[in-house]
């Protein structure tokens, strides 16, 4: 099973703009469909609660043809055009789909963060976690989503093993970012998130690309998009992750990064399994 995530920053952009940015990301897609994999799984789609718009659909089904799509958009009270889901399957594949609510605090039940696919012997399920934001004023609300999140993986868990994905918005560990040092209280590298994602690991939890490449220095997802030198640099983060249930172990062959050349932002991250 090959499982690829991607935090696109807005899909309608990346498919129907024609910056030099949208012209990057499409680039990227191109390379996203080379890989042919089982399930795509993208964040910060920015999509309207409807989802996809006709000429969203009709691109989509061009470009990916042998797959079926399922979204979870931001609706009121949150707001609109805001954070958002969405999964690409093949078409042999049959899920359960869910878009839980995970009792986080403000609007983020709202905001399309999580989105789940339930087969017979495993749960897939991918999301978007909220900043703490800037000066850190969602920090404590952070800390209660990443509670309620760790609960719901960890209820998924007792029924069957659990492959989840996306952008955690948080470095882990000093290996996980160039600048340990400069970014202490900087959203993302507090060491409240970073204790929440230990806790999510310690419930029984695997980091895949630590598991598999153990502690390779300079391997990141994401370069500040306000920062020019930030990729030619490789002054990176890496907070995008496959985390699955650690009985899974066994079973993981390959947990990657896939090149987006000079775009910044989130670059996709690959995972590959035994069945």
């Amino acid at each position: 099973m090959k499982i690829i995530s991607w935090n696109i920053d807005s899909l309608n952009a990346a498919l129907t703009s024609d910056s030099n940015r949208a012209k990057m990301s499409r680039e990227v897609l191109e390379k996203i469909k080379i890989e042919d994999a089982d399930i795509i799984g993208l964040q910060e789609t920015k999509l309207a609660h409807s989802g996809p718009s006709k000429k969203h659909l009709e691109i989509l089904n061009r470009e990916f043809p042998n797959y079926k799509f399922c979204f979870n958009s931001s609706c009121e009270p949150a707001r609109k055009g805001y954070a958002g889901t969405m999964f690409l399957y093949k078409k042999e594949l049959d899920p359960i789909i869910s878009s839980p609510k995970i009792g986080a605090p403000s609007t983020m039940d709202f905001e399309g963060r999580i989105l789940t696919l339930e087969f017979d012997d495993i749960f897939i399920t991918q999301v978007y976690t909220p900043n703490a934001g800037d000066g850190l004023s969602r920090l404590r609300e952070r800390q209660i989503w990443d509670e309620a999140y760790k609960n719901y993986l960890t209820s998924l868990d007792k029924e069957k093993p659990v492959i989840a994905f996306g952008d955690f918005n948080v470095a882990h560990k000093e290996i996980d970012l160039k600048h340990p040092a400069n970014n202490r209280f900087s959203a993302g590298f507090t060491d409240e998130e970073r204790f929440g994602f230990s806790e999510i690991l310690k419930s029984g939890f695997t980091d895949t690309f630590r598991k598999l490449n153990g502690n390779i220095e300079g391997a990141y997802t994401w370069w500040a998009q306000r920062v020019k030198t930030s990729k030619i640099n490789n002054s990176g983060w890496r907070i995008d992750y496959f985390i699955t249930s650690s009985r899974l172990d066994d079973r993981l062959l390959e947990s990657s990064m896939i090149d987006s050349g000079s775009r910044q932002d989130h670059t996709p991250i690959k995972l590959v399994l035994n069945r």
